[in-house]
């Protein structure tokens, strides 16, 4: 608590980039130093809604001390974090800086991984070519459900018939809007490069996570800790479901942050790339990370390329049976020989 205190009274708000001095007319705002205090305690102890944000400011006695008993209303906390979204992210830079100063960085070692965050966006506002496809079938057997009860109500003539008919008039009508909406986002489909449309979060993506068959629309947050300490050195918000392309997007930074000539970078299979692994080599970063056996001919009952043993001095692979297979030609495939 009075570490948040001290940390955010040392810096220089103005310099940052929050607006510090007031506007001549209407009542002053609250200070970004409080606003900020409130932020951080937030994200330290999970509570990340501004309207429960809210509430702890005006019953938790942490955060009375901490504010000067001043409780913001959740729409201010909620402007504050989307105005000065810059401004923060210098915050987060000064923090690491303070903690490189004090040597709290191990300049050995760094652990990369990434975490989904779910957004604000429902499933059900996400849209790919596949799910409007579905979508548009369920709607199809819906109304042709629904036009034959009508049918039948109609032939049956009960004092409750007219009323059941308006009412499936209705429902019919509004599929057919839904039609109209989804037809308009299949068009606009075409034109999106990753082919996934959200209304919510336009940046959202829908992404796979550990459970089979399972996901959700959400964000993948790339992070680097040191190992010492466990502090984080960088971080990269993306819309990528997975982790093969940011190895070195997060490597490189972290690095730069350590200042160092060279560091040791560990990671899940996920992150395996060659042309990552390369970028990181030549930026001077020494990368270990399993290698994924992506290959389903063991499934089969073949051997799998892990089964073959390389021989440099010939450029010959030699099978389980002993037997060599001798270099015949090269060839392009996917930009690699």
């Amino acid at each position: 608590m009075r570490v948040i205190d001290v940390f955010i009274d040392g810096l220089d708000l103005a310099g940052l980039g929050f607006k510090t001095e007031p506007a001549d007319t209407g009542r002053p705002a609250y200070h970004p130093s409080t606003m900020l205090k409130l932020f951080i305690y937030g994200y330290l102890n999970r509570i990340q809604s501004s309207r429960r944000l809210e509430r702890e400011a005006g019953r938790n006695v942490e955060l009375m001390w901490l504010l000067g008993r001043l409780t913001p209303d959740f729409k201010t906390i909620a402007d504050f974090r989307k105005n000065n979204t810059k401004a923060i992210t210098r915050v987060c830079r000064e923090f690491v800086l303070i903690c490189r100063k004090l040597n709290l960085f191990a300049a050995s070692l760094i652990a990369i991984d990434g975490s989904k965050f779910k957004a604000v966006n429902n499933r059900n506002r996400n849209f790919t070519q596949a799910k409007i496809k579905l979508r548009l079938k369920q709607i199809d057997e819906s109304i042709a459900r629904y036009l034959g009860q009508i049918a039948t109500e109609d032939r049956v003539e009960l004092a409750t018939s007219k009323n059941k008919v308006e009412r499936l008039g209705l429902k019919i009508g509004k599929l057919r809007k839904e039609i109209d909406q989804l037809n308009k986002i299949q068009a606009q489909l075409k034109e999106v490069p990753d082919k996934q449309i959200s209304l919510t979060d336009p940046d959202a993506r829908s992404m796979a996570t550990s459970g089979r068959g399972t996901g959700m629309v959400a964000y993948n947050v790339q992070t680097a800790v040191d190992s010492k300490h466990h502090l984080i050195l960088a971080h990269e918000v993306t819309n990528q479901g997975h982790d093969r392309i940011q190895l070195a997007n997060v490597a490189k930074p972290a690095k730069a942050i350590l200042a160092v000539d060279d560091v040791t970078v560990v990671a899940d299979r996920g992150y395996f790339s060659g042309e990552e692994i390369k970028a990181c080599e030549e930026a001077g970063i020494t990368t270990y990370l399993p290698k994924p056996q992506t290959s389903g001919n063991q499934a089969k009952g073949y051997f799998g390329k892990r089964d073959f043993i390389y021989h440099s001095e010939n450029d010959e692979y030699e099978c389980p049976a002993g037997r060599r297979a001798i270099y015949r030609f090269s060839r392009e495939e996917k930009g690699k020989q």
